[in-house]
């Protein structure tokens, strides 16, 4: 398998920030400022995993023409300067007491003056990374300066992809898939689940991903429980039924999907459930088209999940139907730089689905006495067809035999 060429041409970011200019020009706003790992790295290219240290805040700055600038501790300043920015201005940090905010209001000054407009994101699946007293010194430096959210705008830029993109998140989802694949070959009843994660992160490194940044799962007798949990030290056992659901990551950019898995035998009601998942994920597939919105997307698992709970007739919005009894929240969701993205497949996000896109289906069923089972796949949604970037799960369950 050939990997596609790692990093962006310039040109893929000079029109990821013109993108934001239009939208910033549409509302008025002479600065955008954006402080999160995700955000910071679409625009500029800037990628460390020296954001898992929470010790220093990183700024840039979207100008209301040319390239980003960045306010950055000086320990990032020979990186970000292979990177796609303008000017660029820093400071020793950590500091005791002005870990870059005077310096910020600063240049934020110089560009918009005493009034004007500064951009940040404050919606949904958003965070403002500094400290919440530096917050307030930021609103406090930049009196008579309006602070206005731009999530909807900067989310829509990033939800769809270029094809620079779709060729990243495609290899990622293949190199993931053909680990998966061979999980039947080397997983054995009697194989603690804490090994079996190890074993599984060092077959996915092997093959070629960057990172297995998120791994998580569950066992037990005929199904489980919890989605979330990290694994425990106990032995599979002949009746298991196991999850892993993994976000493996390529040049920064992420898959997510699971795989389900029985240890010799399974009840009727464990196939069941996996058939009836099949059923949702292709029932949402044969609808995903440039123009439905996420939320048709959730009825139509929703349909196959719960089918007592829908009108035959329509997709309407019936005030029984919530999001999953299992408390899982929301069928699927987006998917690129990081592991979760918008849209969210709920019966309320009414985003409306175009090419370029890449999404999760990720339908959720309880069953049995408290348990649950999750599937997902990964696609691509193009203006005349759909791409599986996973390779699709069977319908039926597999069955890896006890010994």
């Amino acid at each position: 398998m050939t990997a596609p060429q790692r990093g962006f041409e310039i040109a893929e970011f000079a029109s990821r920030c013109t993108k934001a200019q239009l939208a910033m020009a549409a509302s008025d706003i002479g600065v955008l400022l954006l402080t999160s790992e995700a955000d910071i790295r679409y625009f500029t290219g800037f990628m460390t995993q020296f954001w898992q240290s929470p010790t220093r805040p990183w700024f840039v700055l979207i100008p209301a023409s040319g390239k980003p600038v960045a306010i950055i501790p000086s320990i990032g300043v020979p990186l970000m300067r292979d990177c796609y920015i303008g000017d660029l201005q820093s400071w020793p940090s950590p500091a005791a007491d002005d870990d870059g905010i005077s310096l910020l209001i600063s240049v934020i000054r110089n560009h918009l003056g005493a009034t004007g407009r500064l951009g940040m994101m404050m919606g949904r699946e958003t965070a403002i990374r500094m400290p919440f007293n530096d917050l307030r010194a930021l609103q406090g430096g930049l009196d008579g300066i309006a602070f206005c959210d731009m999530t909807n705008a900067i989310q829509h830029i990033r939800m769809v992809k270029s094809p620079a993109e779709q060729a990243k998140l495609t290899h990622i989802c293949r190199l993931v898939s053909g680990v998966f694949a061979d999980v039947p070959q080397w997983v054995k009843a009697g194989m603690p689940l804490d090994d079996l994660f190890r074993q599984f992160k060092i077959k996915a490194l092997t093959a070629g991903v960057d990172d297995v940044s998120y791994l998580v799962g569950s066992a037990g007798p005929d199904g489980y429980q919890d989605i979330i949990a990290p694994p425990s030290s106990r032995p599979l056992a002949a009746g298991d039924v196991f999850m892993l659901d993994t976000g493996c990551v390529w040049d920064g950019y992420f898959s997510d999907f699971d795989r389900n898995f029985a240890i010799h035998h399974a009840s009727d009601e464990a196939h069941e459930a996996h058939h009836r998942l099949y059923d949702a994920t292709q029932a949402a597939i044969d609808i995903l088209r440039p123009g439905v919105t996420a939320a048709d997307l959730f009825f139509a698992m929703d349909a196959i999940l719960r089918p007592d709970q829908h009108n035959s007739n329509q997709h309407e919005q019936i005030s029984a139907v919530k999001t999953g009894d299992d408390g899982v929240g929301r069928y699927g969701h987006g998917l690129g730089t990081q592991l979760t993205e918008p849209p969210s497949h709920t019966d309320w996000d009414q985003t409306v689905i175009t090419a370029g896109m890449t999404l999760t289906l990720e339908p959720s069923l309880g069953y049995g006495n408290g348990l649950t089972m999750v599937a997902e796949e990964n696609l691509l949604v193009l203006e005349d067809r759909v791409v599986l970037l996973s390779t699709r799960a069977a319908r039926d369950l597999p069955v890896i035999p006890a010994a």
